[in-house]
Order: C-alpha cells, then structure tokens, then sequence
C-alpha cells in the first residue's frame, strides 16, 4: 500500500473519530503553459469548522517597504471570513460575511493525490472557474475564500483555463486550542484592509499641497536654498523645492501626480513640473540672478531665447508632466449652470514617469510653472508616488537609466523675461550632443505643443514637427488632440458659441483645457556612441497683429547604460 493511501486512510479514520488532528493540504499557484512564472505554495490547515490560509513564500530577505504577512481565516460555522495583515510592528483584520456563488455540478472525475474527485464550475465576474473536489476526506475545504461554503474538500481550481491551484501533499498536524488568535490586531473594514495593504506598498512622497502659483510675489529668495521649503520665483509663477529623494530599484514605477484649481484666474494657462539639473550653469541661477544668466540662442528674427538648449556647460530643465489648467475649474463652478452638467471641482492629472528616474533621487530640485497675471492665480499639489514591481527590494540586471536632456522651449520663467519658444518661424532648432560609450536601448522622449489663440494661430492648426537626426529626416509627428470636449465638465467659464459649441471643445496642436499632453517616443536604438546633432523644424505660423504663434518643445535622450561593477 502506498505512503498516501496510508495517508489518506489515517485522514478519514480521524475525521470520524474527533478533530484533534487537523489536516493540512499544500497548494500550488502557476499558469498553465508559462514557462517565466514561478509556482507559489499556499498552505490550508482545518481544524474543526476553520480553515487557515496562508503563504509559504516567506518574506524575502531584503523586502520592499510596506510588505505584508497575509492570512485568512474561513469560519465556515458562522459563514465568515477573516483577512489579517501582519506587519513588523502592526497587524489589521477585518470580517466579511461568506458569499457562495452558485455552482453547476458535472459528471466529470478524475483522481488527485489518490483520492477520487467530482467536477463543479461557476462563473465570478466574468471568470470561468473550474473545480475538483473530494467528499473523501469528510471536511469542508478551500485553498481561496471567494469560493465560500463548499461541501467537500478542494483539491484543484483552474481560472479560465490558464490559472491554477493544485494541491500536492496531504497531511496531518495537530490542532491547536485557539486556531483563530483572540487578538488579532486592529479591526477595520474590508475596504479599508484592502486600501490599507496597497498604500503601505506604495511610496508617496509630497513635494507641494495646495500652493498658490500666481502674479505678484515680489520676495527674495535666499542666497542658499534650505531643504523641503516652498519658494516662490518669476513673480510667484513658479515654485520650487529642494528635497532630498530615495533612491529606488528599477522595479518601481514613478508617477507624477497633479491636481490643480483656479484661486482667481479664469483662463487656461500652460503648466509644467519639472526637474532643474545641475551644471557649471543652471536654471537656478535664473532664478536668483536673473535670466541673462542663461545661454542664449540668438535667432535669425533678432531676438534672444534664454536657456533653451544644451551646452558644454548647461543642462536645460528636465520636464517631467507638461498640463494646461482649465477654465476656471471650482473659482468660478458658480458663474455659469448648465443643464445635465456639473461641474467638477479641480483638474487632475496622473502620468508615469519612470523613464526619468536618473533625474529622481538624491539631492533634487522640483519646479512648477503655471502662466498667469492674476492675483488670485491657481492652487497646486504635487506628489510623487513608487509602485514597486516586486517584492524584492534589489534589483536583478546589470544596466542603469541613462539620460540627456537636450531642448526646453517652454519659458517656464515667462513672468521674468525669458522669451517665448517663437524661434521657429526663421529658425531651425539645432544641438549638438554626445552618447558615451556603453549606452543602450535609446529614444528621445519629445513633448510638444503649439500656441497662438486665434483662428490663424498655431494652436488651432496642426503642424508637422520634424525631427532630423545628424542632418536625416528621422522623424514627423503632427501633436493634435481631438478630444477636447471630453473635458467640459473642468470648463465652467470656457466660452461659449453661438452653435452649441464651448472655446474648450476645439482641437488643439497636442493639448486640451484640463489635460496633461503625453510625451512621445522616437526609437534611436541604432544610434552609435559619439557626437551628434538633433534638429528641430516647425512651420511656425506667422504673427497676426500682437498674436504671435510659439511652441513649447521639450527633449530628452534616455537609454540603458551597463553597470561596469556589476557582479
């Protein structure tokens, strides 16, 4: 007679004669025909009317941050269900009541770990979920609570066909007096659990919360800028902060995270976040000197456009969210009412940033522009937030982010002199750049937006931006947004026309009122190590009166380069 056999009779003689004993099963999670996913082992001990569920994955050695312990209790004599997170310092739980969903019983058998076992299927959010149980061991079972009281004992569950729970060892083990702990941490509800578990692993960090950006600021800033204090500069169009950012693995997706509302102004501005690199020049010099202290690229129409593009000594600001405020979201909600619309009370804008991390640890300067002449201006939060793609806090590869930034003609010190990005319209954007030696995978990540409100202006015209690499047309990308109207409800004061139609509806070259513009990717994988030259070519519109049409382009190289102390 075989091990299990014995096993499995042993099993059945104590389940008839007391609960002394409880039987423990050990699963397998895996994905039918992958070969890259690992099987994770879960372990289902019963004892009496309770099954406990727990993970065997113990806690890596060097976890990330805000990683958990799970457990769940299934109380199936008071149709219960009990989840606990267990941290280092802290452990949470919180009850539901038992839901079963309505199973199909088949004919089908088959035989898992010797013992014979029938079919079952149900249908849970659009999943098709298969079983297999066994009424042999005489105990109520389930390696998952969702799929409530089930009369027998679950060996094995396929999701759609793909995804499996396997049980592959049976045992004893000897039952406890207090199976479920009488303390079991701080009691909150399901939601709050759920929420509670994804925000301990997430990294949030705040850089502003509700600062008034707007016209008017006319304070000095220090000679030294301190750490985590909100300045005000360019008039207080833009604020800035020095912090202090954590390094992370690569694993982790960054997000810049944005809302914004109107304090007075009723217009949609041009917004940036970004970062001010360091340099024998940088933009922060601007900032406290004034903006001829920038390079300068002297254009063919006579006119000087400061800090622009790289130099052997400057690094132009690093964009990272490029949005544009609606009109007058919340300040004004009250000035207009429109039928079946309501408006909403800020503009919110989420991007991921992770290809710019480079540009986001250690000591850091972060900026936000928004363009205004009002008093009142617009109220702004940002924040930062790592998701991490593992458990593991170390990463496992040999490269590291790469980038260069090249071009920003966005004139984020606007409301301090520094020139609109109207060069083009006699000018070709041209700089001149380096790839070292052992830089991978590379793209240029280009944000671009055209500007100038009128009917010929360029902001309601879609043009060819063209992008040559070392004198070859490599690239065209025409930036328009069709979909502007979708936004009406972040419009309370847009215009509005005489056929039906709001000043917030049109199309615009690569932005809408309320929105942030999405960065494109060129592929540059072919570039080699050594000196280049990227040039950029707009067909600028020409100015109508005092209307001008500019366009604000940012550019920055990014890539992998391999670690050279790697083991």
């Amino acid at each position: 007679m075989s091990k299990n056999l014995l096993i499995i009779f042993a099993l059945i003689f104590a389940s008839l004669l007391s609960f002394s004993q409880s039987t423990s099963i050990t699963y397998n999670q895996y994905v039918l025909g992958s070969e890259t996913s690992d099987t994770t082992e879960i372990a289902v001990i019963q004892s009496d009317s309770k099954v406990k569920i727990e993970s065997l994955e113990k806690l890596p050695e060097k976890p990330i941050p805000g990683l958990a312990n799970e457990i769940t209790f299934l109380d199936y004599s008071k149709g219960e269900i009990i989840s606990q997170l267990v941290y280092k310092d802290s452990s949470y739980f919180a009850k539901q009541a038992m839901h079963t969903p309505a199973y199909e019983f088949l004919d089908d058998t088959t035989t898992i770990l010797g013992l014979r076992c029938k079919k079952a299927q149900t249908t849970i959010n659009s999943n098709r979920i298969e079983i297999w149980y066994t009424n042999q061991l005489g105990i109520e079972f389930s390696p998952v609570s969702w799929l409530g009281n089930f009369e027998g004992a679950i060996l094995k569950i396929v999701r759609n066909g793909n995804r499996v729970i396997e049980a592959t060892e049976i045992s004893q083990v000897k039952a406890t007096e207090k199976f479920i702990p009488d303390d079991l941490g701080t009691a909150i509800s399901s939601q709050q659990l759920n929420q509670l578990q994804k925000e301990k692993l997430v990294m949030r960090i705040p850089v502003f919360s509700d600062q008034q950006i707007f016209w008017g600021d006319t304070s000095a800033l220090p000679a030294e800028i301190p750490y985590d204090s909100s300045l005000h500069t360019a008039g207080g169009t833009l604020i800035f902060k020095r912090m202090q950012l954590p390094e992370v693995p690569d694993h982790y997706q960054i997000f810049a995270e944005v809302s914004t509302h109107s304090n007075g102004d009723a217009y949609d501005r041009t917004g940036s976040v970004f970062v001010i690199p360091d340099g024998d020049i940088s933009f922060l010099d601007a900032m406290l000197d004034g903006i001829d202290t920038l390079p300068v690229f002297s254009g063919k129409d006579g006119e000087s456009y400061q800090g622009i593009q790289l130099t052997e000594s400057y690094l132009p600001p690093v964009e990272l969210l490029r949005f544009f405020t609606p009109f007058g979201v919340r300040h004004f909600n009250e000035r207009v009412q429109l039928d079946g619309l309501e408006w909403a009370t800020e503009a919110y804008y989420k991007q991921d940033i992770s290809d710019l991390r480079s540009s986001l640890s250690g000591d850091v300067m972060l900026a936000a522009f928004i363009g205004n002449y009002d008093r009142g201006g617009h109220k702004l939060s940002l924040s930062l937030s790592f998701y991490p793609g593992s458990t593991v806090w170390e990463d496992q590869n040999d490269f590291e982010n790469w980038s260069l930034p090249l071009f920003n003609t966005l004139n984020a010190m606007e409301m301090a002199g520094q020139n609109y990005g109207k060069l083009f319209g006699t000018d070709t954007l041209k700089i001149a750049f380096d790839v070292p030696e052992g830089v991978e995978k590379l793209r240029l990540r280009y944000i671009s937006t055209g500007h100038g409100g009128w009917g010929g202006g360029d902001e309601f015209n879609p043009k060819e931006n063209k992008i040559f690499i070392d004198g070859e047309l490599r690239f065209v990308h025409t930036p328009w947004r069709t979909d502007c109207a979708t936004y009406r409800a972040l419009n309370p004061v847009s215009g509005n026309f005489w056929n039906g139609m709001s000043s917030s509806d049109f199309s615009r070259s690569g932005w809408c009122p309320g929105e942030a513009t999405e960065p494109v990717y060129f592929n540059l994988e072919d570039m080699q190590p050594g000196k280049h030259q990227i040039s950029i070519v707009i067909p600028q519109g020409k100015a109508e009166g005092n209307s001008i049409s500019f366009w604000a382009v940012s550019g920055m190289l990014i890539g992998q380069k391999k670690v050279t102390n790697a083991d």
